[in-house]
């Protein structure tokens, strides 16, 4: 590691602070990826603001139809909420399969949401679902959240402070892990609710997109039969020596059947 200044902020705004006073800091939540990119020297921030420290930036409420989850919560606690069991079952059993158990106890949404790792969970259920992305400053609609891989509207003293879900009628995911890294190769994430059908792809491509072929079948009929038949393009998908452009293709399918069989 190179070295660098650490600070633990205890509000977002002494957070956000420190952020706008120097450039090259970097803000870390659970460190899943800034502090192995920190161990290889890929990463050289001046400065890392701890966000654990921020008890306004955890916690599960539900306000209206949605439930909003704070940025610093981790992936065990979206597991085993009793308010997401109940009210979005399958974002909690999705955050169940993330990494192993230490990765579920350190990681939390808002890292991951704000990382926006081509294989990450999360944000194909916050376009799915069509979540919000709320910040210390504005409200972000998932749709425009998600940029291109590892990039995010986010401006650079800009932090996630929680995430707002609309509670779904019935809502399922399915993923096929590479069984190395266990990283997600394609993970689909299907939603029925108050704003309609939503098809959430991540994995397969350079950054999370909706499937609108697939949302069109299930808005007429929503059974795994409706999906089975769409074929999702390989232009622009990954490829790599774990899985072919063509192959990532063919499992947006496969998962997208199993993913509306989750959700029932």
């Amino acid at each position: 590691m190179y070295d660098f200044q650490y600070h633990k902020p205890a509000t977002i705004a002494d957070a956000v602070k420190l952020l706008a006073a120097d450039p090259e800091a970097r803000p870390v939540s659970g460190g899943m990826t800034l502090l192995p990119a920190l161990k290889h020297r890929l990463n050289k921030p001046t400065s890392l603001i701890d966000l654990s420290g921020i008890a306004e930036l955890r916690g599960v409420r539900r306000e209206g139809d949605a439930i909003v989850i704070g940025g610093m919560t981790t992936h065990y606690e979206v597991a085993t909420h009793p308010q997401i069991l109940a009210a979005i079952p399958a974002l909690a059993r999705m955050a169940a399969t993330i990494g192993d158990t230490q990765v579920r106890n350190r990681g939390t949404i808002g890292g991951s949401l704000a990382n926006n790792d081509p294989a990450a969970d999360y944000p194909a259920a916050a376009l799915a679902l069509r979540a919000t992305i709320i910040t210390d400053r504005r409200r972000i609609p998932a749709d425009e959240f998600f940029l291109g891989m590892f990039t995010t509207a986010l401006e650079a003293d800009e932090l996630v402070t929680g995430i707002s879900f609309p509670i779904p009628e019935k809502a399922g995911y399915a993923k096929l892990r590479n069984p190395a890294s266990r990283y997600s190769m394609t993970g689909v994430f299907v939603a029925k609710g108050p704003h309609g059908v939503g098809v959430g792809v991540n994995g397969a491509g350079p950054c999370a997109f909706r499937q609108a072929e697939m949302e069109a079948a299930l808005s007429a009929n929503w059974s795994v039969d409706a999906v089975a038949n769409v074929k999702q393009s390989p232009d622009d998908l990954n490829s790599d020596i774990h899985g072919s452009a063509a192959y990532r293709a063919n499992l947006v399918t496969v998962m997208a059947k199993r993913a509306v069989a989750d959700a029932g």
